[in-house]
């Protein structure tokens, strides 16, 4: 199978770093995956065994607590959603699924590591993408835990919007997924969502979110 795809960061750290003949031999040896929404991608304490990245689709990184489940982050096309715990361990450390119908490319974790053990300069940018995606998930936690509610909810809205690229689309998670991810309670996440319906903010139709006004929920988002 080629590596063929644009804006690939691992296409082009192989290109970046090894010989093109080379580089065609892991192509080969990749596997592009079809996962449906709901469906695992990576199950919390199974061992390590693939290096994942998301090609297309979204995804939410979570873990299972004695208290319940905690999102961690949410992947979009071409994060590295295997990549947080891959280096740190043999198993898993959180879970992976679906939130929209997703495809996953999928190399061996076993190649990678030998690659790393002998190209310095492969490491070297792969250690950088991996401090990259590490800093991203705790700049938006960060920012995130310093906004009232809601601004939290302006926030992952937006996010959809972005990922999208317009303002209706068909909510890909839950209001108690929202809850978890903003850590606050189901009832306030529904209660922020009728304020921004009720001042003409959004129309909501279910699980169908228009923006109206973008530029007031960004403001909410950046003052709340």
């Amino acid at each position: 199978m080629k590596c063929d795809c644009d804006n690939c960061e691992i296409k082009s750290i192989f290109y970046a770093t090894i010989k093109e003949s080379e580089v065609e031999e892991y192509c080969k040896s990749r596997i592009e995956k079809e996962v449906k929404t709901g469906e695992l991608v990576i199950r919390q304490g199974d061992y390590i065994d693939d290096f994942i990245y998301l090609k297309e689709g979204l995804v939410k990184l979570y873990r299972d607590t004695p208290h319940g489940q905690q999102i961690i982050s949410l992947g979009k096309p071409l994060d590295f959603v295997s990549l947080l715990s891959v280096f740190g361990s043999d198993k898993y450390s959180y879970s992976v699924s679906a939130i929209k119908d997703s495809t996953i490319c999928i190399l061996s974790i076993h190649e990678i590591r030998q690659l790393i053990h002998e190209n310095g300069d492969f490491a070297l940018k792969l250690i950088s993408t991996l401090n990259k995606a590490s800093e991203r998930i705790l700049f938006d936690y960060l920012d995130l835990s310093q906004k009232r509610l809601n601004g939290r909810v302006a926030s992952v809205l937006l996010y959809f919007a972005d990922v999208f690229g317009m303002n209706k689309y068909d909510l890909p998670i839950t209001r108690k997924e929202i809850a978890q991810l903003v850590g606050m309670s189901i009832e306030n996440v529904i209660r922020a969502i009728s304020e921004f319906r009720r001042d003409n903010i959004l129309n909501v139709y279910g699980k169908r979110i228009e923006i109206v006004d973008k530029k007031m929920l960004s403001r909410i988002r950046e003052l709340n």
